[in-house]
């Protein structure tokens, strides 16, 4: 579908469908969305070293005409949306992409308003397979896995694409699975909301389902830190040590909870140790380069080989100037501390999956390079040469969010393929029983 098509459709969703449009919400014109979408590639081009380190940057080019040229009709900020991240595919890059403001924050909102979400967290597949995970907000449900073939009459493969059309991420398959960690929140930005659903199963069922006004799971325990990092002593000698996230703005907290995780296994003896970051997203490196390594590191090592900047502004020096694009190498190695009194001696394993990402990924390239530990699962969705240094801007008349990297690392071995991250040992990781992918490696 070409962006005339889609901006079609959605301009007749825009004034046909209620649900998509409050009645006090402002329209932006024209003129605003045509400045936003210079904003957008001026951003880019003063902040980004290298925009085809992931974009063909014709058919970028290309989408930047056909956009300028098609924003003709008022249209609400989530109208805007739905037509300017039509760019994130192209993109290429979860780094690199077009999103809603504060999800969280517009999400509360909208349920203290009464509004409601999709009745379901979902499982999508970059074929347009849409299946039922749980129930919203993740209490499990008799659907579990149950295949929907359409909603409200429209085929899922099709509400599916559409909403495939927008997302961001390194691959089709990224962004299928963030689209099945996010899909409440994206149906409502794309469908808007209404008070039940029929659902058409692939086994011939026909159900009709009122909406939910539950938090989406994965907006949920945000600030728990319960939620977020765990460790569990398990049969075998193993242990399971799971971090869901590197951006704890607590660091303190986060570095007592890993030494008394690996004072627990020194006590008890444990000898394989599970670290499962299938759902860290990222955040800043120094929370496992001081909260992780110095448990399990036994050689010097870096967290990259080499970069490349762009100076930016704010960054100049004497020696680089705003715009320059520089190309570097990291020479900042940390050490092993081998008298660690908890260091560990077992064997590691580290669990990478769906949303595992950004600086998560640079862990999981640190650990596979230096040999610290073995990556076991499914084939990856991700590029291990990562964008980093993200800067974040607010477009200037539709409020919406625009991310854009301005550093681009190599791997710490500086090999450049395989261009995605590859496990060392390949398992299947069923998305309906995730804790399968545990007990496969308490077994090996």
């Amino acid at each position: 579908m070409t962006v005339l098509q889609r901006l079609g459709v959605f301009l007749i969703l825009l004034f046909t469908n209620p649900g998509l449009r409050a009645q006090d919400e402002p329209l932006l014109t024209p003129d605003q969305l045509r400045t936003d979408l210079r904003f957008i590639q001026d951003s880019i081009a003063a902040t980004h070293p290298e925009p085809g380190f992931s974009a063909d940057e014709a058919q970028l080019r290309q989408a930047y005409q056909q956009l300028a040229t098609q924003l003709q009709q008022p249209m609400t900020r989530d109208a805007a949306w739905r037509l300017l991240a039509t760019l994130n595919p192209v993109y290429a890059d979860a780094h690199l992409a077009i999103t809603q403001p504060d999800p969280y924050g517009q999400s509360a909102a909208h349920l203290k308003a009464g509004g409601t979400f999709f009745p379901y967290e979902m499982v999508v597949d970059a074929a347009g397979t849409l299946r039922i995970r749980a129930e919203l907000g993740g209490d499990a449900s008799p659907l579990a896995g149950a295949q929907v073939e359409q909603i409200n009459g429209v085929p899922a493969s099709r509400i599916v694409t559409q909403m495939l059309e927008r997302l961001h991420g390194d691959t089709p398959a990224f962004r299928a699975d963030l689209l099945s960690t996010r899909w409440p929140f994206f149906y409502w930005k794309m469908f808007g909301g209404g008070a039940q659903y029929t659902l058409l199963l692939a086994d011939g069922r026909q159900l009709r389902v009122p909406a939910a006004d539950t938090m989406p799971a994965w907006l949920q325990g945000r600030n728990s830190a319960k939620k977020q990092f765990h460790f569990e002593q398990l049969a075998g000698g193993a242990a399971l040590l799971t971090i869901n996230t590197f951006a704890w703005p607590d660091k303190r907290q986060f570095n007592e909870f890993t030494e008394d995780a690996f004072r627990r296994m020194r006590e008890s003896g444990v000898n394989k140790l599970i670290i499962d970051i299938r759902a860290n997203g990222g955040g800043n490196d120094d929370m496992w380069i001081d909260g992780v390594l110095p448990y399990l590191a036994d050689q010097p090592y870096r967290w990259a080989s080499t970069y490349r900047k762009k100076v930016i502004k704010g960054r100049e020096s004497a020696n680089e100037k705003l715009g320059d694009i520089i190309d570097g190498e990291i020479g900042n190695w940390q050490q092993p501390q081998p008298n660690h009194p908890l260091r560990f001696q077992g064997t590691t394993y580290v669990l990478v999956g769906r949303n595992t990402y950004s600086s998560a990924i640079l862990f999981a390239n640190v650990m596979q390079d230096f040999h610290f530990a073995k990556l076991v699962g499914a084939a990856s969705h991700v590029r291990a040469r990562q964008s980093g240094g993200t800067q974040n801007f607010k477009l200037p008349n539709s409020g919406l969010e625009l991310g854009v990297p301005r550093l681009i690392f190599q791997r710490p071995s500086g090999v450049a393929s395989p261009v995605l991250v590859q496990p060392d040992i390949v398992l299947p990781d069923d998305p309906f029983a995730p804790q399968a992918l545990v007990e496969a490696v308490q077994a090996l």
